[in-house]
């Protein structure tokens, strides 16, 4: 039987920490109860636990058969002694397991009591997990396979030991390293910062984490390269610094990645802030110089080409393609590298690619440009001069694509800047044209259809307005928004029979290219109701059933097809002038009432009843006479000009009379300079003036007679009639005046009622007018050879440049015209 001190070894030995914050991990406590003589008399079920003996196998026996090693007699008794003594002791004791194992338990023995007048010992333990120490070997294996490059360097920042990944990144062998500085094997731009870097570090005894720095490296000089370095002191057991320890990373990639996405952002910014083509491909390569390039330039295809889409146009092989300049940037003043300027043609792609280079899609790079090549000296050799001329060294040519559509070219090129363009750039390249090439499309898709509106717009207003002898008239006409140039706004000057005129105005709700639709058909449609003649209330009455036709298409159509509705609301004002009498009747619908200006100044707004606006149905127009002297000033004009900044449309009417009466301006001057005065800032809605100036016909270009209701009368007529032209030196329209006179006259005493009244009037054009007192309306028809009549009016239309017939109140009036020779 083992004695009680045996199998503990004399001197305690540290222990790794078992707070859980370390490496080890102990298993659950076992206890025992050891007798002074070694026997076991206690055994708990942690301790069956850990060894796996149960209590049967152990009680009883000497703890010495647990030991794994021979005891160690005078260290146990050093053990006990010191227990006996009230002191605890712990320390590691090999034990063996039940299976065999050989297991390190840590072991603390208590103070020695008493049990039955018998000395005892409490004995705890648990498992210490098996860990592995650090071999040399091991370390030296770790520290030369990091992908981090490692060194370390004396206080005199000589190297004294790097591993294999840092003499991979800077290309210089370990043997040139050791006992150097880094400025002696670094290139001197990366060398500086590095070395104040690490005097800092040995002087502060702060370490420096993530230092990043651009450069190149002997392992690869035609390449920039992104570091992430860290400097940290080391100490020996005194605390005093005897070297600086360094760890540097290649980052290239991600600075790469950086990089671009900051170009790409600062480029959202600056490029596209327009819709003009030629704005965005010099924002582009105002962009890229110099952040990017010294020389860029951008080049469009006149006709955009996309092999994706069928039927489009593409280059046939070996085709150079039709390009015209439209932007470029150079560190120079002027461009002078530029073989073409901007708004030339230029069909430049870089040698030896021809257009499907262009529909591929894909970057060229040549980082080193040889101008003396066969493609440069054959196909380009101005522009080989010019790269030769300024030291152009490299080169990026980026197809411009949108939408699977080539849109052109952009090249950049380098000069003063000596490091060449490499794989890394071409990317950032990519991106920057990219990102153009959007707004590039975006903006050709906005012109080309800004364009068409346009082309739109104009087709509906009217190119020119006369008002023969009758009126002078004047125009303005502004759009709300001046990039669109399309608007609601519309008016007219329609020449009428008998020398009167129709002036016309009005206003579709909306702005943009689907009022300028609305705002044609309108007045297409008071066109053709002038052409009939019809009264200014009845007009607006037809004008208005019209609208609510178009408004309920709208509806049917839906607010998606059309964008809701811009036609219901519309105003509108119409007036005939009759320069005979000086009389203008007009009418209007929710429109603002006309001004006028008398010859002595006096300024009057008509008190024409206002109508409701057009699309409202069921509302009577009415109509109002008034006469205007000769050389009256008529204004037609829509809200836009009245409302002005405080929305105070009577202010703006005072201000629109003050205005128009100003003396001594030209009828086409003062029609801008009112419009210029009475602009409000900003322009909330579109603007439309119209002037006229009035005249009325002189008494010697008219004249008119009561013509009996007898057969007999037709010839005395024609005689009269002939008399009147000689009188006028119309020689020449005798004959076929008299033929019209003569059929018109005829029919009126023929069918109609009297009285019956001829009138010749010679203004820009000859116009003879029989009226009657029927309402019934005469039929142009096409005798048969055997009808004895039946072609009165067919001849009429035959020798007449214009003929119909128009309604009064006591009647009609059937008239023809004939241009004056």
């Amino acid at each position: 039987m083992a004695s009680a001190d045996e199998g503990f070894p004399a001197e305690p030995r540290p222990l790794p920490s078992g707070d859980g914050r370390g490496p080890v991990r102990m298993a659950d406590d076992a206890a025992a109860v050891i007798a002074g003589d070694g026997t076991v008399i206690g055994w708990t079920r942690g301790a069956e636990a850990l060894l796996g003996y149960p209590a049967a196998e152990v009680v009883g026996r000497s703890a010495a058969h647990l030991l794994t090693g021979p005891p160690d007699p005078r260290r146990t008794a050093a053990v006990a002694a010191r227990c006996r003594t009230g002191s605890a002791w712990s320390g590691l004791v090999s034990l063996r397991g039940r299976d065999g194992r050989s297991l390190d338990i840590d072991v603390r023995v208590t103070a020695s009591f008493q049990i039955a007048g018998q000395e005892v010992f409490l004995v705890s333990g648990r498992e210490l997990t098996p860990h592995w120490t650090m071999s040399g070997s091991v370390l030296d294996d770790f520290m030369a396979r990091s992908p981090v490059g490692m060194a370390v360097l004396d206080p005199g920042l000589r190297y004294l030991w790097l591993n294999d990944t840092l003499e991979r990144f800077g290309g210089v062998p370990r043997e040139q390293r050791l006992g150097r500085r880094p400025a002696d094997v670094l290139p001197s731009a990366l060398a500086a910062p590095i070395e104040r870097l690490m005097r800092q570090v040995l002087s502060t005894g702060e370490a420096v984490t993530d230092y990043e720095y651009l450069g190149w490296s002997w392992a690869d000089p035609h390449r920039r390269r992104a570091y992430a370095s860290s400097f940290f002191p080391l100490a020996d057991a005194q605390d005093r610094r005897i070297g600086i320890g360094y760890m540097v990373r290649d980052v290239t990639d991600r600075w790469n990645a950086r990089r671009l996405l900051a170009l790409v952002n600062e480029a959202g910014a600056s490029i596209g802030s327009t819709l003009d083509v030629q704005r965005t491909a010099q924002e582009l390569a105002d962009f890229a110089v110099p952040r990017f390039a010294d020389f860029v330039f951008v080049d469009l295809l006149e006709t955009p080409f996309s092999g994706d889409r069928p039927g489009s146009a593409t280059p046939a092989a070996g085709e150079r393609p039709a390009m015209r300049r439209a932007g470029m940037s150079s560190v120079r003043e002027g461009c002078p590298e530029a073989v073409v300027r901007v708004g030339e043609a230029v069909d430049f792609v870089p040698p030896p690619h021809d257009a499907e280079f262009l529909l591929a899609g894909a970057p060229v790079l040549l980082p080193v440009l040889d101008p003396d090549s066969h493609g440069w000296t054959v196909e380009q050799s101005e522009r080989a001069a010019r790269i030769r001329e300024f030291g152009l060294h490299s080169l990026i040519s980026v197809p411009m694509r949108a939408r699977d559509t080539v849109l052109g070219l952009t090249t950049f090129m380098r000069s003063q800047n000596p490091v060449p363009f490499d794989e890394d750039d071409v990317a950032p390249a990519r991106e920057l044209v990219a990102r153009a090439a959007v707004c590039v499309d975006n903006a050709r898709r906005y012109t080309r259809e800004h364009t068409a509106a346009l082309v739109l717009q104009r087709s509906l207003l009217p190119q020119t307005l006369r008002g023969g002898t009758a009126l002078d008239v004047a125009w303005s006409y502004l759009p709300a928004d001046a990039k669109d140039g399309v608007g609601g706004d519309w008016f007219d000057v329609i020449p009428l029979s008998g020398a009167r005129v129709g002036l016309v105005i009005g206003d579709v709700v909306g702005h943009g290219i689907g009022a300028a639709a609305t705002m044609g058909r309108l007045r297409t449609a008071v066109q053709t109701l002038a052409d009939m003649d019809l009264p200014p209330d009845e007009l607006l009455a037809r004008l208005d059933d019209l609208v609510l036709r178009l408004s309920e298409e709208e509806r049917a159509g839906g607010p998606a097809e059309r964008g809701g509705s811009t036609v219901v609301g519309a105003t509108c004002l119409y007036a005939v002038y009759d320069p005979t009498s000086g009389c203008c009747t007009m009418a209007r619908a929710g429109h603002p009432p006309p001004v006028v200006v008398t010859p002595d100044g006096a300024v009057t707004f008509p008190d024409l009843p206002s109508g409701p606006p057009l699309g409202l149905g069921g509302l009577p127009f009415e109509s109002l006479e008034v006469v205007l002297p000769e050389g009256s000033l008529l204004g037609l004009y829509t809200d836009g000009l009245i409302e002005g900044t405080d929305k105070d449309v009577e202010s703006g009417m005072e201000r629109l009379g003050r205005e128009v009466s100003r003396g001594g301006l030209p009828l086409e001057d003062l029609c801008p300079a009112v419009v210029k005065e009475l602009l409000p800032v900003p322009q909330p809605d579109d603007i439309a003036l119209l002037l006229a100036r009035t005249h009325v016909l002189s008494p010697e270009h008219l004249v008119s007679w009561d013509v009996p209701v007898d057969p007999a009368a037709v010839g005395e007529t024609r005689a009269k009639v002939s008399r009147q032209l000689e009188a006028w030196g119309l020689e020449e329209l005798s004959m076929t005046t008299e033929l019209i006179v003569s059929e018109l006259v005829t029919n009126a005493i023929r069918y109609a009622s009297g009285p019956v009244r001829l009138r010749l009037l010679f203004q820009a054009a000859l116009t003879c007018e029989v009226s009657d007192a029927s309402n019934t309306s005469p039929r142009l028809r096409h005798a048969r050879t055997t009808d004895e009549g039946g072609r009165g009016l067919f001849l009429v239309a035959q020798l007449a440049h214009r003929w119909g017939t128009r309604y009064t109140p006591r009647g009609k009036i059937i008239w023809a015209e004939q241009p004056i020779p």
